[in-house]
């Protein structure tokens, strides 16, 4: 029997058991709205999706080519268009997540109005999202399903065989994927980071990334003045994610520790060693230090510590931050990444300074010396000139290889040149353009990437449609230009958003007042609806 016709017979029961009373209620119409919403609360979401995201890292570590992405989203609608989009051109939302960006939260939806990924915004905004994004994307399913009763009920008024309909319900694939929620750095201690990674896990979140920053002085992953905390702060804070987790009853819940340490070079606290060897020991070895030899060595406030036997005094800046030694950088990344996933985190986020495999992959090798399972969430950043970088490559290699690059600009004054427009058709260029095109499939073969995202896209999409659209709009162009580059696109695309009033949730509307109403519902919809020209 199908799904669709045992919540039908529940309830037949149901109503049947209630007699006369409920004799205006349809069984049918119960069940619709009942598998329309087939997530009651934010904790039935982050349960299922944390189920999907085990066995997605399941498959990825019998096949490398299995690995995931995601878009970062601001709203819920853009995450909702997201899904749609996913699942009509691919036919299906497996292995598609949406990544839920601090930096895009601070940015765009704090109360303060704009601010830069300093976790300034109200930490309550990213729980908010969470619940907004699978609001959107439950409506998607509520939409879909609602034209699937349409096909339904047409299909039985004119006596035709309904076995398909009844399967495309039956077998319907929900939009409701794993988010991969950023918490930054917790906005706090620990306890503050419990009390956020609730709201968030309570919201829909089954997977939380947080990052090894201190959390008053985070800043963003790709510029200055990073400060880490000491190994035993931040697996507080992964121990804190994971209680949440327990008491929620996500037994499954993902935790993403990311590393700043390749471009951190600053920290706030010297941790207190209890023994040779151990973790303080080993985040104080990393130290720019200087000999003590004396008292006389030592200026007034400044302290010296004993480092493999001997007396060394820490660089200490104006601003009271120690310094590390240069070159330690990715010592201190592979011992984060190893202490992490000791202690508790599912996945890695190394943050790096460009998009080179080679790189990464030495990091994560490294760290597989330890753990071999160990695989990352990493991030596409729109923060890196992924031409320039690229052709860059391309160029080194060539000239290493001693191939003739006389035809191309030499970047080594200004590697800017490589980005002139007239390089576009190019041997250079289409080279530098197939090594991005295969830059998530290779780095997930060869560097042990599981999950590819990018953290700003939408914030860059919509910039930049906006921008095209004013330029034509209020130029020359008039309605031509929302007419030829946005409305025309729409409708040979197959958009759901050119019905936006349908998007928007005014059929489903419709659809309910019929079911409360009957043939007294007041409907939007009907031959008057300008919305039938699409």
């Amino acid at each position: 029997m199908s799904q669709y016709q045992t919540q039908l017979d529940h309830f037949s029961s149901l109503c049947q058991s209630q007699g006369k009373t409920w004799q205006s209620i349809s069984p049918e119409y119960a069940s619709r709205m009942h598998l329309q919403n087939r997530f009651k609360t934010g904790l039935d979401i982050a349960k299922y999706t944390a189920k999907v995201m085990r066995e997605d890292m399941a498959a990825y570590d019998a096949d490398s080519s299995q690995y995931t992405q995601s878009l970062g989203c601001w709203h819920g609608f853009t995450a909702q268009q997201m899904m749609m989009a996913v699942k009509r051109h691919n036919k299906t939302t497996k292995r598609s997540y949406v990544y839920l960006s601090g930096w895009m939260v601070a940015a765009l939806r704090s109360e303060f109005g704009p601010l830069p990924d300093q976790s300034m915004h109200e930490k309550t905004a990213v729980p908010a999202l969470i619940e907004e994004i699978y609001t959107f994307l439950k409506q998607a399913d509520a939409r879909e399903l609602d034209h699937l009763y349409k096909e339904l009920d047409a299909a039985k008024a004119k006596g035709q065989d309904t076995t398909e309909i009844l399967s495309k319900i039956d077998n319907f694939e929900t939009h409701v994927v794993p988010i991969i929620a950023d918490i930054d750095a917790g906005f706090g201690n620990e306890e503050a980071t419990y009390l956020l990674a609730k709201q968030m896990i309570e919201a829909g979140a089954c997977a939380i990334q947080i990052e090894n920053q201190v959390s008053d002085a985070k800043q963003c992953g790709h510029q200055a003045g990073k400060v880490t905390v000491p190994h035993e702060d931040f697996l507080a804070k992964i121990n804190a994610v994971r209680y949440a987790f327990l008491e929620l009853g996500v037994e499954d819940g993902v935790i993403v520790a990311r590393t700043d340490s390749l471009g951190a070079s600053l920290t706030q606290k010297v941790p207190v060693s209890k023994a040779a060897g151990d973790l303080a020991s080993q985040y104080t070895s990393y130290l720019d230090t200087t000999p003590v030899t004396s008292a006389a060595d030592l200026q007034e406030g400044e302290m010296a510590i004993k480092l493999d036997g001997e007396l060394q005094k820490p660089v200490r800046l104006d601003n009271g931050l120690y310094q590390f030694r240069a070159g330690t950088e990715k010592d201190r990344v592979v011992l984060d990444c190893v202490t992490s996933l000791q202690s508790g985190a599912d996945l890695l986020w190394i943050e790096t300074e460009k998009p080179n495999i080679e790189q990464i992959a030495e990091l994560v090798n490294r760290v597989r010396e330890q753990v071999p399972n160990a695989k990352l969430v990493y991030n596409n950043s729109p923060s890196f000139n992924w031409t320039l970088k690229f052709r860059e490559q391309v160029y080194q290699q060539w000239q290493e290889q001693g191939k003739d690059l006389s035809a191309y600009p030499n970047p080594s004054a200004d590697a800017k040149v490589l980005m002139a427009p007239e390089l576009d058709a190019t041997e250079l260029a289409t080279e530098a353009d197939l090594l991005v095109q295969n830059f998530q499939r290779d780095s997930a073969r060869e560097a042990g990437i599981f999950h590819h995202l990018i953290t700003l896209p939408t914030y860059h999409t919509a910039a930049l449609s906006t921008d095209i659209l004013a330029e034509g709009y209020f130029g020359d162009a008039g309605m031509l230009a929302y007419v030829r580059d946005v409305q025309r696109q729409e409708i040979r695309r197959e958009q759901a958003s050119v019905k936006h009033q349908d998007l928007a949730g005014s059929n489903i509307g419709d659809t309910h007042k019929e079911y409360f109403s009957g043939e007294n519902a007041l409907k939007a919809g009907g031959e008057a609806n300008t919305m039938n020209q699409f």
